[in-house]
């Protein structure tokens, strides 16, 4: 497949990583042809990422590491350019005195270090402590934790408590990141989040999701909520095929970072 540019060491590796997302176990020519590059390069980039753990290095490919998702800590180093301006781009959507639900991840994560630097007097409510650290930065929110199981993997909390405690509130705008986006909705891999994800959109008056364009078309775990005109895309591709259609016929919109 014809990139049309020349892709960025960042973007190639989190393509791999997408990939692998839906096929268990990829050939070194099969990605070099993908992201039109030399079968050196991908076995640079192979190497990288299995020494990060992204991954599982075989003979002649790689194949999906046991666990279906990279953990926060190493999605944090992949599209860091891209997330900046999904970031950027959703702060503008909050307003003076907003009450917001967050979802933990790694473009929310930038998002609420944005919202700490460029807004005052919110009052957030997340299951997130990397949410909860960046907005602690600023005395003048408010940030209420919600309680549950911890995820050290993810550094978020979960379970029936968390989904109890949720709907004691009211928000706004839910802030929430996705695994995937399909026709039927944006997903989670982790069953857990995406129960809570699933509580915050219906516990908010607008659910605005965070995803760059490596997720869409990706199927993932747990879809927590369909496409309507209560929710926005933010993202930092424009939609295209099914998940458009999908997105207009349901009345959600999009917003190019």
């Amino acid at each position: 497949m014809d990139t049309g540019t020349k892709l960025t060491k960042s973007d190639r590796q989190s393509r791999i990583i997408a990939e692998l997302r839906t096929t268990p176990t990829l050939r070194v020519n099969e990605l070099a042809a993908l992201l039109s590059v030399s079968t050196e390069t991908v076995r640079r980039d192979l190497a990288e990422l299995d020494e990060r753990g992204l991954i599982n290095r075989t003979y002649g490919g790689a194949m999906r590491p046991v666990s279906f998702e990279p953990a926060l800590a190493e999605r944090e180093k992949l599209m860091v350019a891209e997330r900046e301006r999904i970031a950027s781009a959703a702060v503008s959507l909050v307003e003076p005195n907003d009450i917001l639900m967050i979802g933990g991840g790694a473009t929310t994560t930038i998002f609420a270090r944005r919202l700490a630097a460029e807004r005052d007097h919110l009052t957030v409510i997340t299951h997130a402590f990397s949410i909860a650290v960046a907005l602690a930065s600023n005395p003048l929110h408010r940030v209420l934790v919600l309680p549950g199981q911890y995820d050290s993997r993810e550094g978020l909390i979960h379970g029936p408590d968390t989904i109890e405690a949720l709907q004691r509130y009211r928000a706004s705008k839910a802030f929430l990141g996705a695994s995937g986006l399909t026709a039927e909705g944006p997903s989670e891999a982790g069953v857990g989040t995406g129960l809570i994800y699933s509580a915050m959109m219906k516990r908010s008056a607008e659910t605005v999701i965070l995803a760059d364009h490596t997720k869409f078309g990706r199927p993932s775990l747990s879809v927590f909520g369909p496409w309507s005109a209560q929710v926005l895309l933010v993202s930092d591709g424009v939609p295209d095929g099914d998940l458009q259609s999908a997105m207009q016929h349901n009345g959600a919109r999009s917003l190019i970072a």
